[in-house]
């Protein structure tokens, strides 16, 4: 990113990694703390140059365009506020890193990034962890109780040629979650739509309705719990499974297993409330939903990546005692 003064004249050759955004959403980056209304009045009046001429907001910029900036009050908040200061570092388990790519094991019960009452994620402590990172931009997203494989790009151009892949319904993303019920087929196809609305406490929901997106789940038994220590706690099934993303939708996996009255164990939001509270007595204190593999093609140079994250402890601790009581 640009240093900007914010007292002179301002002129930016544009990168390679630059190019390809919006004219005002490169400024909103550039000019943390301007209000995105001063920003389009600045390009509006034309004291925002592209190559010596006027422009327009939803102009795209190319690699080696020069950008005039003109002086620009920055607003206070720019500043490092206290809260930004309190971000701390932290460095995640890498699975997977080159110059374009990270890769990395999310654990559970950490968001992605701050906001919704949360005031910082994995992006926000990758970026205080490593400051001398130019760009940093995570790919998709994990929701907080979610482990597993999460990408972030390290190049512009990565994070564009990622997010064409996953509009065609590429990388493949694997996940292991247990399910309070049983599912009877080894294999089953879920093609329920997905519909986005918001909670009675503000909260981000979802629910199957013929109003919303279209969500493609397939799901493949690994093994299936009953009796034993399940009898002793006042459950009947427990069932492990291999959940493949064929469309990526808030919330999926969760939804899609709920609506097979097979919920996710201790999914607070959608799952059965007195099963995770007897699953606590087995030492599951947790959603156990984890994201264990991606197959991709790397994004710059095509090569076939195939990434794999196993069970953290606690939910692979859980699947060996239930084998061994069955």
């Amino acid at each position: 990113m640009p240093t900007i003064s914010k007292d002179l004249v301002n002129h930016i050759r544009i990168s390679d990694e630059e190019a390809g955004q919006r004219l005002d959403n490169f400024l909103i980056k550039t000019l943390k703390g301007v209000p995105k209304s001063h920003i389009h009045r600045i390009i509006r009046a034309g004291e925002v140059r592209l190559n010596k001429k006027r422009c327009k907001p939803t102009d795209r910029i190319v690699s080696g365009d020069i950008l005039r900036i003109p002086p620009v009050r920055i607003a206070e908040k720019e500043r490092p506020s206290e809260k930004q200061q309190s971000i701390p570092a932290r460095v995640f388990d890498i699975v997977y890193e080159d110059d374009a790519l990270l890769v990395i094991n999310k654990p559970s019960g950490v968001a992605v990034h701050g906001g919704s009452g949360v005031s910082f994620g994995v992006i926000e402590q990758l970026r205080r962890a490593r400051p001398e990172a130019r760009y940093l931009e995570l790919v998709h997203r994990l929701d907080k109780d979610t482990s597993g494989l999460l990408m972030v790009a390290k190049k512009r151009s990565a994070l564009v040629k990622l997010h064409e892949a996953i509009r065609n319904d590429h990388p493949k993303k694997v996940y292991l979650a247990l399910g309070v019920g049983e599912i009877k087929d080894d294999i089953r196809h879920v093609k329920l739509p997905l519909f986005k609305y918001t909670g009675a406490q503000g909260e981000k929901m979802v629910r199957v309705s013929n109003e919303g997106q279209t969500a493609h789940t397939i799901f493949k038994v690994l093994k299936r719990f009953s009796g034993g220590v399940l009898y002793q706690i006042g459950l009947s099934h427990l069932t492990l499974v291999e959940a493949t993303l064929k469309t990526g939708r808030t919330h999926q996996i969760r939804v899609h297993m709920q609506s097979q009255h097979c919920p996710i164990a201790g999914d607070e939001r959608y799952g059965d409330y007195q099963a995770n509270k007897r699953l606590q007595k087995l030492g599951l204190k947790r959603m156990f939903l984890h994201a264990s593999e991606l197959h991709l093609q790397h994004p710059l140079t095509g090569e076939p990546l195939h990434l794999k994250a196993a069970l953290p402890q606690e939910l692979e601790s859980l699947i060996v005692m239930l084998s061994h009581q069955q």
